[in-house]
């Protein structure tokens, strides 16, 4: 339950962000390319320091770093919340992105240590407590917004959150064993460092690492411009976009949720596979339409059918390095230099060719899963 709560909170901050951008534009004054800077260079920064901090989760005190990690995202929320400029703003995001990484992501590999024959279903777990945090995230936001609340009272309210549920995680999470005392040993981080390179040469990691960053369009990529994208183009105010934000999130909420007795029932690769279909589909419609309450409904069907995306490719990613969930978020991180390029490339587009032409770019997402997952069943594990 401790790993799942701090998933929560991840996504509900999350959730704020994302509907809060049209607010921090008006605020600081930002422009697209900036904005998309925002989105893209602390996930590259990240990118640089976690592939480390997932070899120390395999071979040293993987409580010590998920702690440390709590102690640093409490920082950046705080630091977010007093921002008044765009520096300070990345500055603060820069931070927030690898503490996110030691405290979320190596709570995320402890999770699926706990089970290795169940990575898909408990994965599923994992992404409904995040879709929860997301809706909410939207609901609290647009909320406020509503009510006259500024952004920056939000964050602060965050980082409350926050230590509650550092505090719950200290008190919860288990000590490491013995041998685990002291500094790490330049041995043990080698060997971690070669365990990864080693992983990269293997297809089928390769294959759930690529498919992730492309699905990602359709997830966390479309997320971030979602609210501008309702305000720019679809002409609403940002409490009305926040709001709209929360029912994308919401049906993908309730599609997580219905996902987890379903992944009881049937192989999750397959549901996959009809759900790309869908959104091939689905996509250009939301595009296409021009009536806002028409958008709203097909925004709706594209939140529930991408559920169960991240869920299903993480959990084969896991069952494909069995026994290295630390390196598993090694490996996804240094996928992520290439993933987190992305949002900073919708921005440019956005910038000189306007958003509702830059969306049409996040459909190489299914078109990726629909080339790229494997027409039979996926390979034994090693």
């Amino acid at each position: 339950m401790v790993y799942l709560l701090i998933e929560f909170l991840d996504e509900l901050v999350y959730g704020v962000t994302a509907s809060a951008w049209p607010l921090i534009r008006t605020d600081l004054g930002l422009n697209y390319v900036q904005i998309g800077l925002a989105l893209s260079l602390p996930g590259l920064v990240s990118s640089i320091v976690e592939p480390f901090l997932g070899i120390l989760g395999d071979v040293w005190k993987r409580r010590v770093l998920i702690l440390g990690g709590g102690v640093f995202f409490v920082l950046a929320l705080l630091l977010i919340g007093v921002s008044c400029s765009f520096a300070l703003l990345l500055v603060s995001f820069i931070l927030f992105y690898p503490s996110s990484g030691a405290f979320v992501s190596l709570s995320q590999a402890t999770l699926m240590d706990s089970d290795s024959s169940r990575h898909e279903q408990n994965m599923a777990r994992w992404t409904f407590a995040g879709s929860l945090g997301v809706v909410l995230g939207s609901l609290l936001l647009g909320g406020m917004a509503y009510i006259g609340f500024g952004w920056r009272g939000v964050f602060f309210s965050l980082a409350g959150i926050a230590v509650i549920i550092l505090f719950f995680a200290w008190r919860r999470i288990p000590k490491p064993a013995p041998h685990l005392a002291g500094l790490p040993r330049f041995a043990d981080l080698w060997h971690g460092i070669r365990s990864s390179l080693h992983a990269l040469r293997r297809r089928e990691v390769l294959r759930w690492l690529v498919l992730l960053e492309f699905s990602d369009l359709m997830l966390d990529v479309l997320y971030g411009y979602l609210a501008l994208y309702f305000v720019d183009v679809a002409h609403m105010t940002p409490a009305q976009a926040a709001l709209s934000v929360a029912v994308w999130t919401g049906f993908g909420l309730l599609g997580d949720f219905l996902l987890i007795p379903l992944l009881e029932k049937m192989r999750g690769l397959d549901y996959l596979r009809l759900s790309v279909v869908l959104e091939l589909l689905l996509f250009p419609t939301f595009l296409l339409l021009s009536q806002p309450w028409l958008k709203l409904v097909v925004l709706g069907l594209l939140g529930f059918f991408n559920s169960g995306w991240y869920a299903i490719l993480q959990g084969n990613l896991y069952s494909s390095m069995p026994g290295q969930s630390g390196t598993v978020m090694t490996l996804g991180n240094l996928a992520g230099l290439l993933g987190d390029i992305l949002p900073f490339g919708i921005g440019l587009a956005a910038h000189f060719f306007g958003l509702h032409v830059a969306k049409w770019l996040l459909l190489a997402g299914p078109l990726a899963l629909l080339i790229g997952l494997p027409v039979r069943r996926t390979l034994a594990p090693g």
